[in-house]
């Protein structure tokens, strides 16, 4: 290995481990350092970028397995208030998780100590330990077992009473694994499906594994498609959205339910509060061929109306979301549900105020919690008596009887979508609700 391949092995190791420690200690979303201009990858080639992020998503997703391993080699805990525990976790994340050669997951982690001014004095300290980690590999596969491990304590917690102790195993070994890129092409998803060398999901999503950057894909520079979830592109479907149809997309960036509204020629108003996010929405329309008003306003308080149709996607938990943000799950508290659970009610007293009579709101989250789903949807029928449930059928989600609930809602889990290959298989875990105004 000469000196530059070294020098460029160590940039993607410590940009890696900047990436874990950001979320680990400073609660940096990984999307926020990712696309950071001055970030950890700003200044890496392509393929380092690639290398770095995929040893920080490896690492994230069997965080608490990674934990249980280097433990065993410590004395007392580390002070998780440097780099050391960062090194010592991606480092082992690449020697048992990934296919790298030991001798550079180990060398170049030693050379991260020595290069931090906290971390030089344990460099030593790495070395024995991810030697330990070499040597020992087959014994340490038991570390792996229980996929439950590698989520908080208090996800674990609140799955297995919501979902019972099996699909609680379920949705944690699905997120596990990297997901494959789902795309959403508004025309001739079949022709786009085999150009991509994609799979079609019976909901309509074209599913794959890219090989190379996403905007080097055929049809991303011609606005033919755009990146979303097969759970998420579902809300918006169930408004069968019309041209003429006057639609409020409340809370609407990043924009890929806003895009798929435009793209059926309805007529849409998208709020979000945040004007930068907005201006990323109507970026990405404009790549896509479509357009929207956009307004920059609380939609809490937002009166526009009245409108033929409100989507509104609420802020959420996104403990849905884990297999592809293997951070959320880190970034999270119990606290945060009920704090978000408050806003999500305002929002729907919102959407109800600014829907006509007859018309239709769809109501949707990330999340897994029924407090951010199930629940808000029976409390704001109880408090609102024109909103009747208009059931969602299985027909609409691509006759998957299992999204839908006995009272024909959309609850879609992350173990949903079996595949043989793994990275083919799952998708967001995701709640929605259709209500039509009566009066």
């Amino acid at each position: 290995m000469n000196s530059t391949s070294v020098s460029q092995g160590l940039a993607a190791r410590r940009a890696a481990t900047n990436l874990v420690h950001g979320v680990l200690q400073r609660g940096r979303p990984l999307d926020e350092a990712l696309d950071d201009p001055k970030g950890p990858l700003a200044s890496l080639e392509p393929r380092d970028r690639a290398l770095a992020r995929a040893i920080a998503g490896a690492t994230l997703r069997r965080l608490g397995s990674l934990r249980a391993v280097i433990g065993k080699f410590l004395r007392k805990p580390l002070d998780p208030r440097g780099a050391l525990e960062s090194i010592l976790l991606t480092g082992t994340a690449q020697i048992l998780l990934m296919d790298v050669p030991d001798h550079a997951a180990v060398g170049l982690a030693v050379d991260q100590a020595n290069g931090d001014r906290a971390a030089r004095p344990f460099a030593p300290l790495v070395n024995a330990v991810l030697r330990n980690v070499t040597r020992e590999r087959d014994e340490l596969a038991a570390a792996f077992d229980d996929p439950v491990r590698d989520v908080p304590d208090w996800i674990a917690q609140r799955r297995e009473a919501a979902w019972g102790r099996e699909t609680a195993l379920a949705i944690a070994a699905a997120e596990r694994t990297e997901p494959a890129l789902d795309i959403t092409a508004p025309r001739d998803p079949e022709e786009w499906a085999k150009q991509l060398g994609g799979t079609l999901l019976p909901t309509g999503t074209i599913r794959l594994v890219p090989h190379g950057p996403v905007p080097e894909l055929p049809g991303f520079n011609d606005g033919a498609w755009w990146v979303q979830d097969a759970a998420a592109a579902l809300p918006a479907k169930l408004l069968h959205a019309a041209p003429g149809q006057k639609i409020a997309d409340l809370c609407a960036a990043p924009g890929g339910k806003t895009a798929q509204l435009a793209a059926a020629g309805a007529d849409i108003t998208a709020v979000d509060r945040s004007a930068p996010r907005l201006r990323r929405l109507s970026e990405n329309l404009k790549r896509l061929g479509l357009s929207a008003k956009t307004v920059t306003a609380d939609a809490t308080t937002y009166d526009g109306g009245p409108f033929d149709a409100v989507l509104l996607d609420a802020p959420c938990s996104a403990t849905g979301t884990i297999r592809r943000h293997p951070d959320v799950a880190w970034l999270k508290t119990a606290d945060d549900i009920e704090k978000l659970a408050a806003l999500q009610a305002r929002l729907l007293d919102a959407a109800a105020r600014l829907v006509r009579p007859g018309g239709m709101i769809v109501y949707s989250t990330c999340s897994l919690e029924t407090e951010e789903g199930e629940g808000q949807i029976l409390a704001l029928l109880e408090r609102n008596p024109a909103l009747q449930r208009d059931p969602i059928l299985p027909d609409e989600v691509g006759g998957h009887e299992e999204f839908v609930t006995k009272l024909g809602e959309l609850r879609t889990l992350p173990s949903h979508l079996p595949h043989s290959e793994a990275r083919m298989a799952g998708l967001d875990g995701f709640y929605a609700a259709r209500l039509r105004r009566m009066a």
